[in-house]
C-alpha cells in the first residue's frame, strides 16, 4: 500500500510540474498575426475557434458586426485581456487563465463587412470550450 501511495504521488508531482512547464511555454509565445492578409487558421486541436470563411465547422463561429471595430480596445480589457499588437485593420490581445496563468491568443480583422475573430490557445489540445466562450463574453461585451 505505501508503494502504491508513493507512485501516485510521483505521478502527481509529475503531472503537476508538466502543466506548470506548458504554462511557462505559453507565456513566450506570440499570436501568429495575419496570414495573406488573413487570421491565421485553427489547428486541428478543438481550442480554437475562427470567423474567417474555411474553418471546420468544429471551429467556427460568426464574425462580428463593423460596428464593433471601435469598441474592441475596451472590450479586451474589460474582459481581463491585454491588447499585445494594433495595426491598420487588426488588433491582437492575451488572456491568461487566473490559476496556471496559460495564455490564449485572441485576435481581430477588420473587413470590409464585418469583423472576424480568432481566440486560440497557444499550447496543449483542449480547452474545455474557453475560448468559444470568450469570444461569446467579447460578442455581449460588444453588444452593450
Amino acid at each position: 500500500m505505501k508503494i502504491i501511495s508513493v507512485i501516485v504521488l510521483v505521478l502527481l508531482i509529475a503531472g503537476a510540474g508538466a502543466f506548470f512547464m506548458l504554462a511557462l511555454k505559453s507565456k513566450s509565445g506570440a499570436s501568429p498575426g495575419l496570414v495573406e492578409g488573413r487570421l491565421a487558421p485553427c489547428p486541428s486541436s478543438p481550442n480554437c475557434v475562427s470567423s474567417e470563411a474555411g474553418a471546420p465547422e468544429s471551429h467556427k463561429t460568426a464574425p462580428l458586426p463593423l460596428e464593433a471595430w471601435d469598441k474592441i480596445p475596451d472590450a479586451i480589457e474589460r474582459q481581463g485581456g491585454r491588447i499585445v499588437d494594433v495595426r491598420e485593420g487588426y488588433v491582437a490581445a492575451e488572456f491568461s487563465s487566473p490559476l496556471m496563468g496559460f495564455v490564449d491568443d485572441v485576435e481581430f480583422r477588420k473587413a470590409e463587412t464585418q469583423v472576424h475573430i480568432r481566440s486560440a490557445s497557444r499550447v496543449g489540445y483542449g480547452d474545455m470550450g474557453a475560448n468559444r466562450k470568450r469570444v461569446e463574453k467579447l460578442r455581449a461585451a460588444l453588444k452593450e
